[in-house]
């Protein structure tokens, strides 16, 4: 479809955070330094990770803990050092099929949020079935980053 794609996602690691009892975007503030600090070297081999996109945000409407995730890098994917932060941890994402929406700018929870409901719209409309209890947000731009910005939206296909 023109608004939006499907991709396909092979099972992955990530590490993740989770922050509760925040606004949306201080969540991802704490998460990202959390998770940033992981890959300067807080991890059991004090190992320097390179930053990897998107950073994700898993959104769950009325519930107030938001997971901030970074992707393992492919060179880590089989064995990623252990976080030395008890509040960071690695996961393993199953292979999933994703309904992509993408936009430009700065993103804010307001505009994901928007973004996440038009999609959402958009595969109702079209007898999609997908996951409406949650959705992700995936950021791919450094905050210097001033144009050309891309941001998406994320619902897991059923």
């Amino acid at each position: 479809a023109k608004d939006y794609e499907l991709r396909q996602y092979e099972t992955a690691k990530w590490v993740s955070t989770v922050i509760r009892g925040e606004t949306q975007k201080e969540a991802m503030r704490q998460g990202f330094w959390k998770l940033f600090h992981y890959i300067q070297g807080k991890n059991e081999k004090e190992m320097k990770i390179d930053m990897t996109v998107p950073v994700t945000c898993l959104i769950k409407p009325d519930c107030i803990d938001f997971k901030i995730s970074f992707f393992v890098p492919f060179e880590h994917q089989d064995s990623p050092p252990k976080p030395t932060n008890s509040d960071v941890f690695i996961e393993e994402r199953k292979a999933a099929a994703i309904f992509v929406r993408s936009f430009s700018g700065f993103a804010s929870p307001e505009k994901y949020a928007e973004e996440a409901e038009v999609l959402a719209r958009m595969l109702r409309n079209r007898g999609q079935p997908f996951h409406e209890d949650f959705f992700y947000t995936a950021g791919y731009d450094s905050p210097f980053k001033l144009f050309n910005r891309h941001n998406e939206v994320w619902y897991f296909k059923k």
